[in-house]
């Protein structure tokens, strides 16, 4: 399987730009012993990301009265779990802002659908007191990153696969399985790997329209999978025929949870972005 993704994947001639700092934090932090400095010397490693999460960091939506100089008072200020998900914002915005024609996507359209999934599978994994958040934020964040890479194969199909949804009223998984051999999870799933992104969030993005599919990273695919669910519930979807729900008996049950518990979570989510809008809407204003 790997092969032939890998085989698809090496066609493309605009791959998203490996995030190399935010792959390597999330190593970082799963160690106990990291220390700030290490996180100060990687994040400072990429100048053009240094200076968007300080941008960030000094937004209005941050609160603070004080400007923030550097990483390093960025990090004793903030904390390192802050960070990890600025820098993941900072670098997302670079992947998941552009249009995408082939999906109906507009500019910024991805973007938002990203952020609203990885607060809400965050909240979830908080609630289930979850080891690694950061890495379920990041996962949610970045699910639909190999969409960035199949709308190059698509676009000059559009005609094709417009009449194709239209006529078959298939899942678009179907449909990219069906005229190009592969689907944007396992892609996306791949990429991260190839990135060498830790297992769990890997398989949480290739598994997350399929957690039960995930094997021992199925925990990570069902809070995404729930993440990207509520997203869609709260009408931050995007695309054509944009969601399939098959799999949301088994997300939930992997994680122990009751179905009339989405309510509450969709409540806690709209409450986070309503303290988080201005912080993402200057993000992507950066990133453009």
């Amino acid at each position: 399987m790997s092969n032939r993704i890998d085989q698809f994947i090496d066609r493309i001639s605009d791959l998203p730009p490996a995030p190399k700092v935010l792959a390597q934090l999330l190593v970082e932090l799963r160690d106990a012993n990291t220390s700030s400095e290490r996180i100060v010397e990687l994040v400072s490693f990429d100048a053009a990301l240094t200076a968007r999460t300080l941008q960030i960091c000094n937004s209005a939506a941050m609160g603070s009265s004080r400007k923030i100089g550097d990483i390093q008072e960025a990090v004793l200020r903030l904390g390192f779990r802050r960070i990890l998900e600025l820098v993941a914002v900072a670098t997302g915005t670079r992947t998941l802002g552009k249009s995408h024609k082939a999906y109906a996507i507009d500019e910024g359209d991805l973007w938002r659908h990203s952020v609203v999934s990885a607060v809400a599978a965050q909240i979830i994994a908080d609630e289930c007191q979850h080891e690694h958040s950061t890495v379920v934020f990041t996962a949610a964040l970045l699910h639909d990153v190999g969409k960035t890479v199949l709308s190059q194969a698509l676009e000059s199909n559009y005609e094709i696969v417009s009449e194709s949804l239209e006529r078959t009223e298939q899942s678009w998984l179907a449909t990219e399985r069906q005229l190009l051999g592969v689907q944007h999870a396992e892609v996306g799933g791949r990429l991260l790997e190839r990135w060498e992104f830790p297992a769990a969030l890997v398989g949480g993005v290739w598994h997350h329209h399929d957690p039960a599919a995930a094997g021992d990273q199925c925990e990570t695919a069902a809070y995404v999978y729930l993440g990207n669910m509520i997203a869609h519930f709260m009408g931050q979807g995007c695309g054509h025929h944009p969601l399939a729900l098959q799999s949301r008996s088994e997300a939930l049950e992997i994680l122990k949870l009751r179905g009339d518990c989405l309510p509450r979570f969709m409540i806690k989510t709209e409450e986070q972005l309503g303290k988080l809008t201005l912080l993402f809407n200057q993000s992507f204003a950066h990133a453009n």
